[in-house]
């Protein structure tokens, strides 16, 4: 292994990388604060930037052109293809000869907390406080992205794509068909006692009308393939809060363990009693997105009653015009357990961690690049770093009376756009790379079909269903991305990876039923102690615990 690593990076190193230095700008910074970066005399700041490869050249982006034109700068890259990025950045790392920006790089959050300590990685605390107006206003407007980059240092070391897509954040949903409600006479079910008397009579009363006992009351799909698929997603939060992840949960800020409460015993019964009378799908634990969309959009008669799952479109096609089945789902919202527990399951919107700036970097060069991952927190320019730099192909002011997911007039419109070919490789904007503001607010600016049921308002669709469930959020969330502190690194690593497997696993059994939950449950529960529980919890305590 040592042999093939020092091959690697002598490989590297073979290779030229033409890291540019500097320019001797003459810029007065303190006359630029927010904006751009003037023009000195020796022309632009130059700098390189390490990125994912694309099908066509950075270089010749319309974005790249606008912010180096804009920023005075000018960008060198050095790209790796997507499956090759993490290799490449840390045989770049290791070398020594490492670019002044890592604008990409798939950084964890312990990765940050390394590089920044060993002074590789420079914190962007002062660079923000100083030169990005727009970082600064979004951390102070959202409290949760701000604790979500700073380090259990204090340290800011990178930067995040603020991503709230607002169905998202409250993904472990529940979709019913309506079709079939009104076969059976009864209404979107609001507890766990009529989900029960629901699906026994989709089960016992032929709702599709073919009489055959064919159909499939409730479906689902493991979380791996189909996302919040898995049958605990969403009915495992009418007994105790189900995160779906890590099993947290978050009480006057301190971190509980979910899945060894007795709150999940009684989830687990419930849905044993589910799966016992044929009401659960056996295929729910092993199969994947395909097999859901075969079982939706097959020909003939409807097999299905309901889904848990973020999106009803993994099982029906809302798309187009051609399949109407779609129109009949309908969304169910948190539903009460016999304990009154009624939660819905929340997430944030941070994404990886994109911007880092290096010990590489003149002071010079740090202030233009913060000033461009600055500018993207910014409406003009978080909407041409996404959707391209131009007016016109990308996007388009909206037109008067297109609206918005609230139904106001919109600011920007996707509609009317000309036709582009689907070859065609587009070089206009940066897309879904670096840090940018795609906040709830900024997606809000945009027009969207105001008809849930038209081919184009799924969107519209989708933040309706997202509505039922926000008045059901936690009061406190365990925070979506922490910095785990780097001595307990290999520890976290190493006990979430066994605690949920370990969790996921008993779960199947106990609602198949080949283990019995009345029996066993003790056991399962002793079992956490060897695998080292405590330890688990006071991790990710510590983790959200600032010093």
């Amino acid at each position: 292994m040592k042999k093939t690593f020092f091959s690697m990076l002598a490989l590297v190193l073979s290779v030229t990388l033409v890291l540019s230095a500097c320019g001797n700008s003459n810029t007065d910074n303190a006359a630029n604060n927010a904006g751009e970066t003037n023009a000195g005399e020796s022309g632009p700041v130059n700098m390189t930037f390490f990125a994912p490869q694309g099908k066509a050249p950075l270089e010749d982006n319309s974005y790249t052109k606008h912010i180096e034109e804009k920023f005075n700068v000018k960008i060198k890259w050095d790209l790796a293809p997507a499956d090759a990025l993490v290799d490449r950045r840390q045989l770049l790392l290791a070398s020594g000869d490492y670019p002044e920006v890592f604008l990409e790089g798939k950084f964890t959050n312990t990765d940050l907390l390394t590089y920044g300590k060993q002074g590789v990685f420079l914190p962007l605390n002062d660079l923000i406080e100083k030169y990005a107006p727009n970082i600064k206003a979004m951390m102070e407007k959202k409290p949760y992205f701000k604790d979500a980059m700073t380090a259990t240092d204090g340290n800011i070391y990178a930067l995040p794509r603020l991503n709230e897509c607002y169905h998202c954040t409250f993904a472990q949903k529940f979709w019913m068909n309506q079709e079939w409600l009104d076969k059976v006479g009864l209404a979107v079910p609001t507890t766990t006692d009529e989900l029960y008397a629901v699906l026994k009579a989709f089960k016992e009363q032929d709702p599709n009308g073919n009489g055959k006992a064919d159909e499939i009351p409730l479906t689902g799909a493991p979380n791996k393939n189909v996302w919040n698929g898995n049958i605990d997603a969403f009915l495992m939060n009418s007994f105790i809060y189900n995160d779906n992840s890590k099993y947290l949960i978050l009480k006057d800020g301190k971190v509980e363990f979910a899945a060894n409460q007795e709150g999940w015993k009684q989830g687990l019964i419930y849905m044993n009693k589910l799966y016992k009378e044929g009401l659960i799908d056996p295929a729910s634990f092993t199969q994947n997105d395909q097999a859901i969309g075969q079982l939706g959009n097959r020909e003939g008669d409807e097999l299905v009653g309901s889904i848990t799952t973020a999106l009803v479109s993994y099982l029906v096609t809302p798309y187009d015009e051609k399949h109407t089945r779609h129109k009949h789902w309908v969304i169910v919202p948190p539903l009460k357990g016999p304990d009154g527990v009624q939660l819905a399951g929340a997430s944030q919107g941070i994404g990886e961690f994109q911007f880092a700036l290096t010990n590489k970097a003149s002071e010079e060069q740090q202030i233009a690049a913060i000033k461009m991952m600055d500018y993207a927190f910014g409406e003009e320019g978080a909407l041409k770093s996404e959707y391209g730099a131009e007016e016109g192909f990308g996007w388009k002011k909206a037109e008067e009376g297109e609206k918005n997911i609230d139904g106001a007039q919109a600011k920007y419109s996707f509609k009317g756009l000309p036709k582009v070919d689907p070859d065609l490789i587009r070089n206009d904007s940066w897309s879904l790379m670096g840090p940018k503001d795609l906040s709830k607010e900024f997606r809000d600016l945009f027009a969207v079909g105001q008809d849930p049921l038209a081919a184009d308002g799924y969107e519209t669709r989708l933040s309706q269903a997202t509505n039922a469930y926000a008045p059901y959020s936690p009061k406190e969330i365990y925070p979506t991305g922490v910095f785990i502190r780097p001595e307990d690194t290999d520890a976290a690593s190493q006990l979430t990876t066994a605690i949920q497997d370990y969790v996921m696993s008993n779960m199947a059994q106990f609602i198949i039923g080949s283990k019995d939950i009345e029996k066993e449950w003790d056991a399962y529960v002793k079992g956490f102690d060897g695998l080292n529980l405590a330890k688990y919890i006071e991790i990710y305590g510590n983790a959200i615990q600032k010093q």
